[in-house]
């Protein structure tokens, strides 16, 4: 396997119960990403069901996961021909970290749309036109940058302003996504993309990490291989809360993944 592969590795070790090694290069700091806890949780949910793709996945990140051992329990609440919907819960130190209900279902890959909206404006720039922040750094790959050596992200430079502390103002952020290790997407690839971007509230003013309360994410088509298009922007921002709305689009044009989470407000560096 790859090493997104072997980092999202369910072992079953009783009747919906599962073990995981949560990898660190995963994570910012000691926080693992929530698009990486839903892949793995999502990897439960299909093992343990007669289905083979996570088609909806709604997912409370209750504390801070950890890099290390972690139990999955899978709450299977429904099992149908076309559908099985299972309460999935991520336990660490006895307590739950993350609990998603997961419906599982197969999607047919050969299967072409009745009907698709248009594809989101504006289009992401070119790959050369994009920012690439490891471009003539070979210095860069003499340690171990956790995410960024994992998942290789070319973003939109019209959305990245607030680097330089000139923000658009609007809630947005858009960038080419892939796994560096060559796995192609799939399913839990998704489940990663939709959860990978920075917060779109920092292109308006906001600063610090803005941590997940709730992501609920649907796999709309198996994607094709290759780079993923993926679109965030949000809708409003109070009171200490933003929301954030997420496409991801697959080399043949289409729109494979869709998310919506609703977040704290980053607060300054000691958020």
């Amino acid at each position: 396997m790859s090493r997104f592969g072997d980092a999202t590795a369910v072992k079953r070790v009783d009747e919906g119960r599962y073990e995981v090694e949560l990898d660190p290069g995963f994570g910012f700091a000691e926080a693992i990403n929530g698009g990486y806890l839903m892949a793995v949780l999502g990897r439960a949910a299909v093992d343990a069901s007669p289905h083979a793709h996570p088609i909806a996945t709604a997912t409370n990140f209750l504390r801070v996961a950890k890099p290390g051992r972690a139990e999955i329990v899978v709450d299977a609440r429904k099992t149908g021909r076309t559908a099985a919907t299972a309460l999935v819960s991520l336990v660490q130190d006895d307590r739950p970290v993350v609990d998603a209900l997961i419906t599982t279902g197969t999607l047919d890959a050969a299967v072409e749309p009745s009907f698709a909206g248009a594809t989101p404006e504006p289009a992401l720039p070119p790959l050369a036109d994009c920012l690439d922040f490891d471009k003539g750094r070979d210095d860069l790959r003499e340690q171990d940058r956790g995410f960024a050596d994992r998942v290789d992200m070319r973003f939109d430079p019209a959305t990245m302003g607030w680097l330089d502390g000139n923000p658009s103002g609007r809630p947005e952020v858009r960038a080419w996504f892939r796994l560096r290790d060559g796995y192609e997407p799939d399913a839990y690839a998704l489940a990663l993309a939709v959860d990978a971007l920075p917060p779109v509230a920092l292109n308006a003013g906001a600063k610090g990490w803005s941590p997940t309360v709730e992501l609920t994410w649907h796999m709309r088509a198996v994607p094709a291989p290759g780079w993923l298009a993926v679109h965030g922007d949000g809708r409003l921002i109070a009171d200490g809360w933003f929301d954030e709305n997420v496409e991801v689009w697959d080399s043949a044009g289409r729109l494979v993944a869709q998310s919506r989470q609703i977040a704290r407000l980053g607060r300054g560096p000691a958020a």
